[in-house]
């Protein structure tokens, strides 16, 4: 029997398989609504058989999104367009997830094939913030604003009302995003959080915001439904974040009701050598995660072949495969991974309008 294949609950949520769609970025919004686009980009993996899928980082308010055409869930206008796509996704068999997030010092820049560089406030752009006035460098120049304690209310009460709009809209699954230094990653980070009051300095401090953050969206999610964050659990340079701190971060979220950490790595500083791209590359970390702060986990990052995913499983390296890219290639490569591992009716994850085809 595969394990990849085998269903995994957390709290009410069952997955019917351990496979789930990674958020990814599609930028195409217009002032934070999804659209067709949206629909059929997500409902074509719930089609093709992965057990969740996620939307990509969805901003907690305008000035949150790393462009003008990201996804946000900022306003009540947005919930019925995602209401949409969750009662799409459900009908067929996958778990509604979302991921919510403020873009700090990456925000306001280019689509990726634009440029993916700063925009001026006269440009379409806006003022960003961050934890300390330092930009984020190489095409993000733009020197962000140093919040405020004001500043850092003001977000975590987006994040609040960002996941009580995203419960509205038929979600049964939300992450905080805390990684690829976007803002909570700026402020768990030494490398780019140099403030001298409570939320910079010790590692305590630097990881305030999130603890707070964390806390907060936790009082209004129900305890019926999974709440998971992504972390960038190492910087991958010196003077950054370590995987010894992340597990020590991972068992406090834990006490404070983390129920999944999504294992991620880096991006708060541009053009980082160190990196050790290959396949895999982030199951390790996981795994160790997995074990030292005894939760689940979930990762990334290069895993594409059923076999990796299926030992990745099977070995307790993770709990749940994360696939973006791959799935971007076949949206049905849950399909064609359980035909490849014997993983009984492949047929089964298709709806029956296919079904009924492929068997022939």
């Amino acid at each position: 029997m595969s394990k990849l294949f085998e269903p995994f609950s957390i709290k009410e949520i069952t997955l019917r398989n351990r496979i789930a769609v990674s958020p990814m970025c599609q930028y195409c919004s217009n002032d934070g609504l999804p659209n067709d686009w949206h629909l059929v980009h997500l409902g074509s993996r719930a089609v093709g058989g992965a057990g969740m899928v996620m939307v990509e980082a969805t901003a907690v308010s305008p000035d949150g999104r790393i462009s003008p055409a990201d996804s946000g869930i900022y306003t009540d206008q947005h919930v019925e367009p995602f209401t949409k796509i969750t009662k799409f996704l459900k009908e067929h068999g996958a778990v509604a997830g979302i991921q919510i997030a403020h873009a700090g010092r990456k925000a306001s820049v280019r689509k990726p094939w634009e440029g993916d560089d700063s925009i001026d406030a006269g440009q379409d752009g806006w003022d960003t913030i961050a934890p300390s006035a330092i930009a984020f460098g190489g095409t993000i120049p733009k020197i962000p604003k140093e919040m405020t304690a004001t500043d850092i209310k003001r977000v975590q009460t987006d994040f609040v009302d960002s996941a009580r709009r995203a419960l509205a809209a038929g979600f049964d699954f939300l992450e905080l995003h805390f990684a690829h230094g976007y803002l909570a990653s700026e402020f768990y980070s030494p490398l780019s959080n140099k403030r001298t009051d409570k939320y910079g300095g010790s590692f305590d401090n630097r990881i305030r915001f999130l603890l707070e953050t964390f806390k907060a969206v936790r009082e209004v999610w129900p305890e019926r439904f999974p709440l998971t964050a992504r972390v960038s659990v190492t910087d991958w340079i010196e003077g950054g974040v370590t995987i010894e701190e992340s597990i020590e971060l991972t068992r406090l979220l834990k006490d404070a009701g983390l129920d999944m950490l999504d294992v991620s790595h880096g991006f708060v500083l541009p053009d980082v050598s160190a990196i050790p791209w290959g396949p895999g590359m982030m199951l390790p970390y996981a795994e160790r995660i997995r074990k030292e702060a005894e939760i689940p986990t979930t990762t990334s990052w290069m895993i594409t072949e059923p076999q990796q995913a299926e030992d990745a499983v099977a070995n307790g390296q993770v709990d749940v495969v994360m696939l973006g890219r791959e799935l971007l290639r076949d949206p049905y490569w849950p399909f064609h991974a359980a035909k490849s591992l014997g993983a009984g009716a492949a047929e089964d994850l298709l709806p029956v309008q296919y079904a009924r085809a492929v068997t022939k």
